[in-house]
């Protein structure tokens, strides 16, 4: 039997804290479905399409990894994929109260469905899509924290 977990979020960009997390998920899941968030309550920097691109650039090397637009509750896009696992991170001790909430209410609306929390590598343990763009927004160096794509893309951003 396949284990398909789906990692919702706005990757708004993505970090290699994300990609470091989806690079150990495969460790444990078959197949991972990076689902994009579509209409998140976060204004984006980025558009959809442009955050799709940049999540299927970083990933193009892993076929195990897919990609897609998460338009619904992330419970029915699981049900709908045949996932059987959400995926998220926890990068520190203010995260958990919020995804252990998501967890709970998750779970009750699609009990087949398990969260499943990791933590990032150490040294991706500080970072978050925020922090990258106000370091790109202050024409800081942002190599060290995401894939050149996005560091292009966030330099073209803030340079308008």
């Amino acid at each position: 039997m396949t284990k398909i977990a789906v990692y919702p979020g706005t990757f708004d960009p993505i970090t290699n804290g994300h990609f470091d997390l989806m690079k150990r998920g495969l460790k444990i899941f078959d197949q991972i479905i990076v689902a994009v968030a579509e209409n998140s309550q976060k204004q984006t920097l980025l558009s959809l399409q442009q955050r799709i691109d940049l999540v299927n650039e970083v990933t193009k090397d892993i076929k195990a990894i897919n990609v897609m637009t998460l338009n619904k509750l992330v419970v029915d896009f699981a049900k709908d994929h045949s996932a059987t696992i959400i995926l998220r991170g926890l990068r520190a001790i203010s995260d958990f109260e919020y995804e252990v909430q998501l967890a709970s209410i998750n779970r009750s609306i699609e009990p087949s469905i398990e969260s499943v929390f990791m933590s990032p590598a150490e040294e991706y343990s500080f970072l978050s899509s925020s922090i990258v763009k106000d370091i790109a927004r202050h024409n800081g160096d942002t190599s060290d924290y995401v894939h050149p794509s996005v560091s292009e893309v966030l330099r073209e951003k803030y340079l308008k």
